[in-house]
């Protein structure tokens, strides 16, 4: 059953309560794996690891009830399929909030203005020095930069994704004449890292 609270990846402790959600769901889907097993070679949920006497009573009544033929097993195929969609989404979305803390992306300087890498609100800001037109206005909405009131800044979450888009916005190019991309560090590539 996938949990329905959400953690922002600007959250300090992201890292932690995603470990904790996907701890949650792995243990709910050795449980749901568990039962089905145990029903399957008892034909009732009593005594089957980790439910209670309650839970497993009410799991026999629903299987036994004719309103719901559908039900052959305890937790259905997709139960157990959105429960793993779940942990796979987790865990790559750990990875990704991992990564980016690992590449500790860099800022930069462009004419009339700077980029800041804010890894403490995991965000990709861009502060101007006068307010943009409406052109350079919605140039940045369509890279799905937003305007933050509170930052004074326009704003995306840090990502890759984030810089390959500033890096497609002419008019927030380096003043150094590198590219975007060039200002981030290199992340190494999964063949250098088993080495």
């Amino acid at each position: 059953m996938p949990h329905k609270s959400a953690i922002s990846a600007s959250d300090p402790q992201a890292v932690e309560k995603l470990t904790a959600k996907l701890q949650k769901c792995r243990e709910r889907h050795e449980l749901m794996k568990g039962v089905n097993a145990h029903w399957r070679n008892t034909g009732s949920c009593v005594y089957a690891p980790g439910l209670s006497h309650t839970q497993a009573l009410q799991l026999d009544a629903k299987l036994a009830d004719p309103q719901y033929p559908w039900d052959k097993v305890p937790f259905s195929d997709y139960e157990l399929k959105n429960n793993y969609q779940e942990i796979k989404r987790l865990e790559k979305r750990i990875a990704e909030i991992t990564k980016n803390h690992i590449i500790g992306f860099a800022g930069w300087k462009f004419i009339g203005g700077y980029a800041n890498a804010n890894t403490e609100l995991n965000r990709l800001q861009l502060f101007f020095d006068n307010k943009p037109d409406k052109h350079t206005h919605n140039a940045l909405r369509h890279a799905g930069f937003v305007y933050s009131h509170t930052n004074g800044a326009y704003q995306r979450q840090l990502n890759e994704k984030a810089i390959y888009a500033a890096g497609r916005l002419g008019f927030i190019q380096p003043t150094d004449g590198r590219a975007v991309r060039e200002h981030q560090p290199r992340y190494p590539a999964k063949n250098d890292q088993a080495r």
